[in-house]
């Protein structure tokens, strides 16, 4: 289920996506952002009062201990 998010002035999509993913890759998972509300793509500073949807993000999992600590 996504979340919705209204802009404050100043808020930027890699200032949003790092909010909202700061655990799972922050700012790179920015193009999501951009992806799930296209409409407003041309923005690179938003004012304030916009709805934007925030979609759920697969957290990767991983396969355990990395090759070099097996």
């Amino acid at each position: 289920m996504s979340e919705i998010y209204k802009t404050k002035q100043g808020d930027t999509w890699d200032l949003i996506a790092y909010k909202f993913y700061k655990n799972i890759g922050g700012e790179y998972n920015l193009i999501n952002l951009i992806d799930e509300n296209s409409i407003y793509k041309d923005f690179i500073i938003f004012p304030a009062g916009i709805n934007l949807n925030i979609p759920d993000l697969d957290i990767p999992l991983t396969g355990g201990l990395p090759p070099w600590e097996k």
